[in-house]
């Protein structure tokens, strides 16, 4: 019997694969508006996109609004179709999880330098999806500047999604 999961895990960022990040910037800053901010190799050439205003730690100030980001394309580099990235608490547990769902976890996490853990997947249906371990100042960064308020307030908000603490057996 599959394990009842306890968490809501929220989607906390988006990823798009470019040929061209500067033509793709242009066109997401000319057709929404998007603020892009370009990164350089140490960072994998990787483009910010900010979606949404931002406060001064990059934290969306509108509720439920994430931003994302561009990656470059690569021949050495599967599944690269755009895919959203979900916060968890325990990345190691997760990758578990993916697999006895019938889910392909594709490699193992990579750090992101001041921002945690990370690694893609393969869900049942097909899809690119990556998980991110915030690490802990990125989680606080992330959720604001009390990050357990806001652990806090995503704790209240379960009953009223029909959801509790205890992990059941179905």
């Amino acid at each position: 019997m599959a394990k009842k999961h306890t968490n809501i895990d929220p989607v906390v960022h988006f990823e798009m694969p470019a040929e061209d990040r500067k033509r793709m910037a242009e066109f997401y800053a000319s057709v929404f508006g998007w603020k892009t901010e370009m990164l350089g190799p140490e960072m994998g050439d990787y483009v910010i996109a900010r979606t949404t205003e931002s406060d001064e730690t990059g934290r969306p100030k509108n509720p439920g609004a994430i931003n994302g980001g561009f990656l470059p394309k690569s021949d050495d580099n599967p599944g690269q179709y755009p895919s959203v990235v979900i916060a968890v608490e325990d990345i190691q547990e997760h990758m578990k999880e993916v697999k006895k769902a019938g889910g392909k976890v594709l490699g193992e996490p990579a750090e992101i330098p001041g921002i945690g853990l990370y690694v893609a997947f393969i869900d049942t249906e097909g899809n690119r999806v990556t998980m991110l371990q915030p690490s802990r100042g990125a989680l606080t960064q992330q959720m604001g500047r009390n990050g357990d308020a806001e652990i806090g307030r995503i704790k209240t908000m379960k009953p009223r999604l029909g959801l509790d603490d205890q992990a059941e057996e179905e």
